[in-house]
């Protein structure tokens, strides 16, 4: 799925994201908007992962959203 269209439907794809890592505050969910990077950060802080599993994490969130 786009960037720019996982941006615009923030709103309503945050819900999911937030079932799948309820770790994670709604600021942080206010704040990322659909930042791919800065989610993959606080998935770093929030789940001492490394850079190269957050970003995964939040890749194969993504390609979820384009089933």
């Amino acid at each position: 799925m786009n960037k720019d269209i996982i941006a615009g439907k923030w709103t309503q794809l945050k819900g999911q994201a937030q079932q799948k890592w309820g770790d994670l505050t709604d600021d942080v969910f206010d704040v990322a908007e659909g930042d791919s990077k800065y989610l993959a950060g606080k998935l770093q802080e929030q789940y001492g992962w490394d850079r190269d599993r957050a970003e995964n994490e939040v890749r194969d969130f993504e390609r979820t959203l384009d089933s």
